[in-house]
C-alpha cells in the first residue's frame, strides 16, 4: 500500500470516516477542520488509517494466528482471557513493524515536526472502527501514550497502540457488547501535545453526569496532564454551567466545588525511564481552583459549540464528553478530543426508579456519590491486578483507584468504592455504564474498610455517597415518570437539599413551591450570618479561625456566606428554569441559629423558640438585619448575574401588617423591590392572622403559600414538637379545615397565587382532595410523594367534574 494511503491528516477526516480512521480519530478530525473557524483551538495530527493496519496484518499473515488465540474464548475465564489476549497482542505488534508503515509513520513525523519549527511532544492514542460511536464508548480499553518524541519513539508508541486493540479489556467489552474482533481495526492518531503539563486539562460533559439533566455543561480540571483526571487518580476541580441563561447573555459559574487534586502528571526530564512522571500537587496549588472562572465560561462555550455540531449533524440532541487542555506556554484553552456522550443520556425518561434507606448506621467513609443507587454486601480491598482472582461477585471492591484492565471483574462488583477520583474518572465511568453504585474520592476508604465486612454503599442521598456499616435495609421504588394527564391543579415540589435538584426536576412537576434557604445555610455555609458580618463578636478563638478557614478562598466572611449561598439558591433555580421557584427566605429558630458556627453570641436564650424572635420578626430587627442584607444581596446575585428570574422570594412567619410592610421596605432597601424586574413577592399563610387579614395582606404580595404546619399548630393550640400533646396534632380539624377554607378564597377573591406546602396533602388524600375542590391553584410536596399526589388529585378533579360539586365537604 502507498505510504498516502496510510496516512490522513486531520483536515482530510470528518465524522464520515470512522470506518477509515476509527471514531477518535474522525472526531478529531471534524473538530479540526469544522470547528477551529468558528474560534476552537484543536492541535494538529495526523491518522495511521485503520487500512494501514489491516495491510499490516495481511502482509504478516497473521490473521489465522488471531484467530486461534481468540476464537472460542470464554472471556469470563480470567487465567485463559489474561494468556489469549497477551498473544493476541503479541501478533499485532510484530505485524505492525513492517517497513512501508514504518516509513509512513516517519514521512508524517517529518512533516509535523517542520511545522511546529522544532521536535514536538507527542500524544499517540487508539482509535478503533468501533469506537466513540453513539450507542458504544469504549472508553478506556485501549493505550494511548504521552510525551512522545523523536521518529524511533513514535514509530514504538503506534505500533504499542494497534497491540492495543487486543487489551483484557476490550476484548471483554467487544464480546459483552456483540462486536466481532475481525470486524474491528483500529487506527492511531498523532497529536501535538498542549503543555498541560505546566497548566491544567480536564473533561466537560454537555450534561449533568449522574442524573442525565441537560440544561448544564459540568466542566473538570485539575494541574497537569489529563489522564490522572481520566484515570480516577485525582479528585478534580468541578464546576457547572447553566445552558439557558449562558446562551441568554449570562455569564457566571452556576456552582464550584474544590477538588483535592493530589498529583500532576507532568513531562519526564531525559533519559527517564518514562516520558512522564506523577509529581505531588504542592498544598499551595491544591487549596485553589486550577482554572479561572473566566476559562471555565469559555469551555462552556466551546462545549456548546460542538454539541451544536454534533446534534446539527446527527438530526438530534446529542450530548457530548470533551477532554481539554490548557496550554501553559501560551495560556490558551484547547480541545483535544470530543464524543458522543453514551450513558447518562440514554436513559429512559418513562420511568424513575428511586432508592432509598429505611434504616441507619454509622458512616464509614463518603465520598462523591455515582449512581443514585444503593447497594450492600462484603468489602474486597484490590491493591493491583493480582488481587482480582480473590474478588467474587456481589463484593463491594475497594481501591484506591481503579484500572481499565479491571473491569471484567468491576462489572460483577456490587458496589465500587475509591480514595481518588472524581466523577469523570475510569471508576465513575464504568459504574454508570454498568448500573453499579460507586463513592469516588472516598479518602481513607482503604483504612476505614476491612476485608469481610459487610457494607452499604449508598448513593442515594445527593451528592456525598457514604459507605454505612452493615447490611442497612432499603427500598427501591419503580414509578412511571412520563405522567398522561398532568392535573389542572399544579403539582410542585418542596426542595431543600441543592444536590438533589438536577435530578428531581426530571420529574413531572410546575416548580418548586418551597425551596427551604435553612438547608443551605446550615449544611454548606454552617457559619450564623452575623457572625459573617461581625467576626469580632464571635468570643471563641477557634471559632474565629474555622470561620476564617471556611473563608479562605473569598475576600471576607461576607462574600463567603453570599457566593456559598447563591449557588446553593441558584442550583435549584437553574434545575428547574423556566418554571417558578419559591424560595422561603431564613426561617431558623433562635435555637437552630445558635447551633450555627458563631451563632451563640448573637441569639436569645428563649423558653420556646417556635413562638419567638423567627421569621418576618428578625429581618428589619437591628440584631439581625445586616445578615438579612446577606440573604438579599445572595438573591439579587441568582436574579441579576446569574439571570435566573424565575426565583421567586416568599416571607415566613409574618405576623402582622406593619411587620410585613417593615420586611418589605428592608428587601427594596437591598435591592429587591417588589415588581421591579418581574420580582414576585410571596407570603407564608401559617398564622390565624394572615387567614383573618388576608384581604389586606393581599394588597402588599403577590401570592401566598399556606404552611399547614404551623397553621394548624396555632389554630389548635397545639406544640408539633411536643410527642406528648401529638395526638391532638390533626390537619383534618374542622377549625383547621376552616382555616383552609378561608384562606383559598380570601386569595382568589383578591386575584392572588395561592398554594399549601405543608405535609398534610401528602400524608392525607382527602385533605388534597377538599383543597382541590376549593380552587387551590398549587400543591407543593416532596420529591417522593409527588407521582402519587398527581394521582390523588387528578382523581379528585375528576370526581368534581362528574358530580358538578360547588362546595366541599370534609368531615372531620
Amino acid at each position: 500500500m502507498a505510504g498516502s494511503g496510510m496516512i490522513l491528516w486531520f483536515d482530510q477526516v470528518g465524522l464520515g470516516d470512522t470506518a477509515r480512521v476509527g471514531g477518535k480519530n474522525a472526531s478529531l478530525g471534524e473538530l479540526y477542520g469544522r470547528l477551529t473557524p468558528a474560534g476552537l483551538r484543536v492541535p494538529n495530527g495526523f491518522c495511521v488509517t485503520a487500512d494501514a493496519y489491516r495491510a499490516a496484518l495481511d502482509a504478516a499473515s497473521a490473521w489465522p494466528a488471531l484467530h486461534r488465540a481468540l476464537d472460542g474464548l470464554d472471556v469470563t475465564d480470567i487465567p485463559a482471557l489474561a494468556r489469549r489476549a497477551a498473544e493476541a497482542r503479541r501478533i499485532v505488534y510484530e505485524a505492525t513493524g513492517h517497513a512501508p508503515l514504518r516509513a509512513a509513520i516517519i514521512g508524517a513525523y517529518r512533516r509535523l515536526r517542520q511545522e511546529s519549527g522544532a521536535e514536538p511532544a507527542l500524544a499517540v492514542r487508539s482509535s478503533a472502527t468501533a469506537e466513540d460511536l453513539p450507542d458504544a464508548s469504549f472508553a478506556g480499553q485501549h493505550e494511548s501514550f504521552l510525551n512522545i518524541r523523536g521518529e524511533e519513539a513514535l514509530v514504538e508508541a503506534c505500533r504499542r497502540c494497534c497491540a492495543s486493540l487486543f487489551t483484557d479489556r476490550a476484548v471483554v467489552y467487544r464480546a459483552n457488547n456483540g462486536f466481532d474482533h475481525f470486524k474491528v481495526a483500529l487506527s492511531v492518531g498523532v497529536m501535538r501535545m498542549v503543555r498541560a503539563d505546566l497548566a491544567a486539562s480536564g473533561v466537560i460533559f454537555t450534561l449533568d453526569t449522574e442524573s442525565g439533566f441537560r440544561d448544564v455543561v459540568y466542566v473538570t480540571g485539575s494541574y497537569g496532564l489529563g489522564e490522572n483526571v481520566v484515570q480516577g487518580k485525582v479528585d478534580p476541580d468541578e464546576f457547572h454551567v447553566h445552558k439557558p441563561t449562558f446562551r441568554a447573555g449570562y455569564r457566571s459559574v452556576l456552582r464550584r466545588a474544590l477538588g483535592r487534586k493530589q498529583t500532576r502528571l507532568v513531562y519526564a526530564g531525559p533519559g527517564a525511564a518514562e516520558p512522564t512522571i506523577d509529581l505531588p500537587t504542592p498544598e499551595a496549588e491544591r487549596d485553589r481552583f486550577c482554572i479561572s472562572d473566566e476559562e471555565v465560561l469559555s469551555l462552556a462555550e466551546a462545549a456548546l459549540i460542538i454539541e451544536a455540531h454534533y446534534s446539527a449533524a446527527a438530526g438530534h440532541p446529542v450530548p457530548m464528553d470533551i477532554e481539554w487542555a490548557k496550554d501553559g506556554l501560551d495560556g490558551q484553552l484547547y480541545i483535544l478530543q470530543a464524543r458522543p456522550e453514551t450513558v447518562a443520556s440514554r436513559r429512559g425518561a418513562q420511568a424513575v426508579e428511586s432508592f432509598s434507606l429505611t434504616g441507619t448506621a454509622p458512616v464509614l467513609v463518603t465520598g462523591k456519590a455515582v449512581g443514585e443507587r444503593i447497594a450492600t454486601g462484603q468489602v474486597r480491598r484490590v491493591g493491583g491486578a493480582a488481587d482480582l482472582a480473590a474478588f467474587r461477585p456481589g463484593e463491594v471492591l475497594v481501591a484506591e483507584a481503579t484500572s481499565p484492565d479491571w473491569e471484567p471483574v468491576m462489572k460483577t462488583a456490587a458496589a465500587i468504592v475509591t480514595e481518588r477520583g472524581g466523577r469523570t474518572c475510569h471508576a465513575a465511568i464504568v459504574a454508570r455504564e454498568l448500573g453499579v453504585p460507586a463513592v469516588v474520592g472516598a479518602a481513607g476508604a482503604l483504612g476505614a474498610l476491612a476485608d469481610g465486612a459487610e457494607v452499604t454503599v449508598c448513593c442515594a442521598r445527593g451528592e456525598a455517597g457514604e459507605v454505612l456499616q452493615g447490611a442497612v435495609p432499603f427500598v427501591v421504588s419503580r414509578i412511571a415518570a412520563d405522567v398522561a394527564v398532568l392535573p389542572r391543579t399544579k403539582i410542585m415540589l418542596n426542595l431543600a437539599n441543592p444536590a438533589l435538584a438536577f435530578r428531581s426536576a426530571m420529574l413531572p412537576s410546575a416548580g418548586v413551591g418551597l425551596a427551604r434557604m435553612e438547608f443551605i445555610v446550615s449544611e454548606q455555609i454552617g457559619v450564623h450570618p452575623m457572625a459573617c458580618v461581625q467576626p469580632d463578636r464571635v468570643a471563641s478563638l477557634a471559632e474565629r479561625q474555622a470561620i476564617a478557614q471556611l473563608a479562605r478562598h473569598h475576600a471576607s466572611a461576607e462574600a463567603f456566606f453570599v457566593q456559598t449561598l447563591a449557588e446553593g439558591v441558584g442550583t435549584i433555580a437553574a434545575a428547574f428554569h423556566p418554571r417558578p421557584v419559591i424560595l422561603r427566605l431564613s426561617d431558623f429558630k433562635t435555637n437552630e441559629y445558635g447551633r450555627l458556627l458563631g451563632g451563640s453570641g448573637f441569639e436569645p436564650a428563649e423558653e420556646n423558640p417556635m413562638m419567638g424572635f423567627r421569621g418576618a420578626a428578625r429581618y428589619a430587627h437591628p440584631a439581625y438585619a445586616p445578615g438579612f442584607a446577606l440573604e438579599c444581596r445572595a438573591i439579587r446575585q441568582v436574579r441579576e448575574r446569574m439571570g435566573l428570574a424565575n426565583l421567586r422570594v416568599m416571607v415566613p412567619f409574618c405576623r402582622r401588617l406593619e411587620e410585613a410592610e417593615r420586611v418589605l421596605a428592608e428587601m427594596a432597601r437591598h435591592g429587591l423591590k417588589r415588581g421591579e424586574a418581574g420580582l414576585e413577592v410571596y407570603m407564608m399563610c401559617e398564622i390565624p392572622n394572615n387567614v383573618i387579614l388576608i384581604d389586606r395582606f393581599a394588597a402588599l404580595f403577590d401570592g401566598f403559600s399556606i404552611g399547614s404546619n404551623d397553621l394548624t399548630q396555632l389554630t389548635l393550640g397545639v406544640d408539633r414538637d411536643s410527642a406528648t400533646v401529638a395526638f391532638d396534632f390533626d390537619e383534618r380539624d374542622p377549625g383547621v379545615l376552616e382555616m383552609l377554607r378561608q384562606a383559598v378564597s380570601g386569595a382568589r377573591r383578591n386575584h392572588r397565587h395561592v398554594g399549601i406546602c405543608g405535609e398534610a396533602p401528602a400524608n392525607y388524600p382527602e385533605i388534597a382532595a377538599y383543597l382541590v375542590a376549593l380552587g387551590i391553584e398549587a400543591i407543593s410536596v416532596t420529591p417522593a410523594s409527588l407521582l402519587r399526589t398527581i394521582a390523588v388529585v387528578r382523581e379528585a378533579e375528576q370526581r368534581q367534574e362528574a358530580s358538578g360539586a360547588q362546595e366541599p365537604v370534609l368531615a372531620g
